[in-house]
Order: C-alpha cells, then structure tokens, then sequence
C-alpha cells in the first residue's frame, strides 16, 4: 500500500508530468523541424526551436538551477527567460517572411 501511496505523492506526479510534456515537446520539435530540412524554411527551424525551448529548454533549465540549489525565486528567474526565449522564437517564425 505504501507503494502506491509513494508512487502518487504530489513530487513524483509533477516531476513525471513536466517530464512528459518536455517528451512530447521535443517530439513535436523534431517534427517541425523535420519540416523545415524538407522544405529548407526558416520558420519551421525557428518553430522548432521555440517549441523545443518552451517544453524541454524550461524543464532542463528549471531541473538544472534547482539541483544546483537555487532558490524559488532563481527558478522562478530561469523559467522565465526560457520561456521569453522561446516565444520570441515563435513569434520570429510567425512574423518572418
């Protein structure tokens, strides 16, 4: 019973589910930028890279500086930019022509 109990505490299920949502981030990624090596256009590559960093670039980031102990407010810091970044790269990929 213990177990099971472990295996849902609040931790592991949001470790697991932004795991997940990095996983199926960088697959749809890959995707666009399978897309853009197809078609040799840059805002598939931009795409790619925005939906990379928002997805995969914030868990890395946010797994990173927390191991290295920072605290909320330098997770909450690195989790940002990340995510800037990212969507600039989207909004890029949108806007360019």
């Amino acid at each position: 019973m213990t177990v099971v109990l472990d295996l849902l505490a609040p931790d592991l299920v949001a470790e697991l589910s932004r795991a997940l949502t990095a996983a199926v981030g960088l697959f749809v990624a890959s995707l666009a930028y399978r897309g853009y090596r197809r078609n040799d256009a840059p805002k598939m590559r931009w795409l790619a890279v925005g939906i990379a960093s928002l997805t995969a670039g914030v868990y890395a980031a946010v797994t990173v500086v927390d191991w290295a102990g920072a605290g909320d407010g330098g997770v909450l810091l690195v989790r940002g930019l990340v995510t800037v970044v990212g969507l600039c790269a989207v909004l890029y990929a949108l806007l360019v022509e």
